[in-house]
């Protein structure tokens, strides 16, 4: 185990290299100057070029970025071009919000994916699994903007239930952000949920076929027992490994979700960022989205071992 974990290690620090150049190149490669958006269209060429200076903007590309990685390793992320303060206070300020936003969202996507995927797998064929799937199909069509759109005009508009946007923040207590954040995480999940559901649904089903399964009734377990006790640890793995996967994509459904409801968090914060041309924000914000994603399924990776010991060390 500790040389799978030595090489997921291993793996998880080339990645990490690789996003940071990728993100990079990608960034730097954007026409426009940001110099030139901070001091305007009417700037002279000197003022502009003394900006540019400034900013560092006129260094060589390799020197740029070994500046950005050695800062990102001291924990220097240098000063936003459009605030002018630390973007890791930008940064931490705005994680108070998303960090929160993508726990609720990815826990109401787990607990509706699982209890949905269970049930259509132990009543497959019947109606309450066609009924289920069928809400299924219609969750993975939804567009998450414009479902939360339809949160806003039922809880918010007309029956004035929750707020239609903006962040209350946790200075009042945990309750006042929870429901600002409740429609927000409900957009997120609905989509990824009815996708796990399925994947969970179709997981079950297929270790439901296996010989164990049969020898288990045989013996005398009932099906609840055998489901709970013996399907579901086997069939957890794909179900994991889709779970890795949507939180990367609820990471970048903040982006969107975020404007729609207002909310002053990373996602919105990078939109803004990509308007004003503010490229030092964009650039840490999203190293930061994918170190959290490739962290994410390396904890997906190391879970293999546990949740299904048929799995050997060199089949990882």
């Amino acid at each position: 185990m500790s040389v799978f974990v030595l090489r997921r290690v291993l793996t998880l620090l080339a990645t990490l290299v690789g996003a940071s150049l990728i993100i990079f190149l990608v960034l730097d490669a954007l026409p426009g100057n940001a110099a030139q958006m901070l001091m305007g269209a009417d700037a002279s060429a000197d003022a502009v070029r003394a900006l540019t200076v400034k900013l560092g903007l006129d260094q060589p590309l390799a020197v740029r970025y070994l500046q950005w990685i050695r800062g990102l390793l001291s924990g220097d992320l240098g000063n936003s071009y459009v605030y002018g303060t630390p973007v890791a206070s930008l940064i931490a300020e705005r994680l108070v919000l998303t960090i929160p936003l993508a726990i609720m969202a990815m826990t109401i996507t787990v607990t509706l994916a699982l209890s949905a995927g269970i049930y259509t797998a132990a009543n497959h064929n019947k109606l309450g699994d066609v009924g289920v799937m069928s809400l299924t199909q219609v969750g993975i069509a939804l567009p998450n903007f414009w479902f939360a759109i339809l949160l806003v005009l039922l809880f918010s508009v007309r029956l004035q239930w929750l707020s239609a946007g903006g962040f209350a923040g946790w200075e009042d207590g945990i309750w006042p952000g929870f429901k600002s954040l409740l429609l927000p995480a409900i957009s997120l999940a609905v989509v990824q949920a009815a996708i796990l559901a399925r994947v969970t649904r179709s997981a079950v089903l297929e270790v439901l076929r296996e010989d164990f399964v049969r020898t288990a009734r045989a013996k005398g377990l009932g099906k609840r027992e055998v489901l709970w006790r013996h399907v579901l640890r086997n069939a957890m793995i794909p179900v994991m490994t889709v779970m890795g996967l949507q939180f990367a994509n609820l990471l970048a459904g903040t982006i969107v979700i975020e404007n729609v409801f207002y909310l002053p968090g990373l996602g919105r914060l990078i939109f803004q960022s990509i308007a004003n041309r503010d490229l030092i924000v964009v650039r840490n914000c999203v190293m930061l989205l994918a170190a959290m994603v490739v962290v994410v399924n390396f904890v997906v990776d190391v879970l293999y071992a546990f949740i299904d010991p048929r799995i050997k060390v060199h089949d990882l």
